[in-house]
């Protein structure tokens, strides 16, 4: 239930989140999730794509510096208290969530979080034990 997530490392100046997005538009591919996180000097920017392997081609030839990330996509009700129950699941397993960020597909349904463990594999069979759907990549990218 691994998903591959884009990271591409941005110098914070104007104009290069466009350049990305540029990039991506005119290779065809899409964006499913997204999440940018920055500094005063640079930038980290988190991608779930519809094509991996072109946008990170097509990214390292416009002079993107880009790796793959293994990250988890995990369906939480939309709803008060549906991600705090699968937090407080993985705290007692002691796993950590080093980041995360959420998209919901149609409100009142079901939101998807994008995790990043400390320990996926560990986590991934957490969830499973514990009946948490978890959202396959080739779902993903085609959502």
């Amino acid at each position: 239930m691994k998903v591959d997530q884009l990271s591409i490392f941005l110098e914070n100046r104007a104009g290069r989140l466009a350049e990305v997005t540029r990039i991506l538009s005119e290779s065809g591919v899409n964006i499913r999730a997204l999440s940018l996180a920055d500094t005063s000097d640079f930038g980290i920017l988190r991608l779930i794509v519809s094509d991996f392997d072109t946008a990170k081609e097509n990214l390292k030839a416009g002079g993107f510096t880009v790796g793959r990330t293994t990250v988890v996509a995990v369906e939480v009700p939309d709803q008060p208290g549906g991600l705090h129950s699968i937090l407080d699941m993985l705290r007692d397993a002691k796993i950590n969530v080093e980041y995360m960020y959420a998209f919901v597909t149609q409100s009142g349904a079901n939101a998807i979080i994008i995790f990043r463990f400390d320990r996926t594999d560990q986590a991934i069979e957490l969830l499973e034990k514990n009946n948490i759907r978890m959202v396959p990549g080739e779902t993903l990218y085609k959502m």
